[in-house]
């Protein structure tokens, strides 16, 4: 797997500030898959780059050091890193189980050890924060629609900014399901057929993640099947009983 120049030049940098403290440094996301020439990090519509860097330990200093360097880091196409100390790393696995689990499922070790090899995120743990997500999603989308006052741009709005969030509970919910993909679109069809929401809502509204605009109309026509999906997903997740 080809690693980035830009992804190189991070853990270039991260050595010089944490030296032999910098244990493992892995990229993550749908960027951690194939590889990328030197330009496409710069190109306007390219993802930024996720990392996320484990240390033995982390001053203020440190941070100070990191800080300086995060808009050169943003300027090569990468996202401010993730900074976890090695003491706290075991201990976030269930506290940020839908975060964790997708990088687990999709990253590409870039220097020192593979962090995840014997760590996975306990389902019981994935169903909890599934079902967090769910609510939070649903009641933040009826919110969302009550503020839109009844106007169709504000409708869609509303949709695409709430889209990435859905593509991620869906494919979090897909993988509570032995579904694993960071494939937004096959974690959709999956969720669509095992929590059986009617039409092709869940997989028309997580296409749009990254998407900057739809027209009214379109979003007249998604949003009550969205809403209907979520409501669904909803009921699938609080009863789910695969990890009980």
């Amino acid at each position: 797997m080809a690693i980035s120049d830009a992804a190189q030049r991070l853990e270039r940098e991260l050595r010089e500030i944490f030296g032999s403290r910098l244990q493992s440094l892995v990229v993550y996301g749908e960027r951690a898959r194939p590889a990328h020439h030197a330009h496409d990090s710069h190109h306007h519509d390219a993802p930024p780059t996720h990392t996320l860097a484990i240390v033995g330990s982390m001053t203020p200093e440190d941070l100070r050091a990191c800080a300086l360097r995060v808009e050169a880091w943003h300027a090569a196409g990468l996202a401010t890193p993730l900074l976890i100390a090695e003491h706290e790393f075991e201990q976030s696995l269930d506290v940020f189980p839908m975060e964790f689990g997708a990088i687990l499922a999709d990253h590409t070790i870039v220097a020192g050890a593979n962090p995840f090899a014997s760590l996975a995120v306990d389902p019981a743990d994935l169903r909890r924060a599934c079902e967090v997500q769910a609510r939070s999603h649903l009641l933040h989308l009826r919110e969302g629609f009550l503020e839109t006052r009844g106007r169709a741009d504000a409708l869609s709005v509303l949709i695409v900014q709430s889209a990435a969030a859905f593509a991620a509970l869906v494919t979090s919910i897909a993988r509570l399901e032995g579904h694993a993909t960071d494939d937004a679109a096959s974690a959709a069809r999956h969720v669509e057929r095992i929590a059986g929401t009617t039409g092709s809502a869940v997989a028309d509204v997580a296409k749009l993640a990254g998407v900057h605009d739809i027209s009214s109309a379109d979003a007249e026509r998604l949003f009550p099947g969205y809403l209907a999906a979520v409501e669904g997903i909803v009921r699938y997740v609080d009863g789910w009983a695969g990890g009980r």
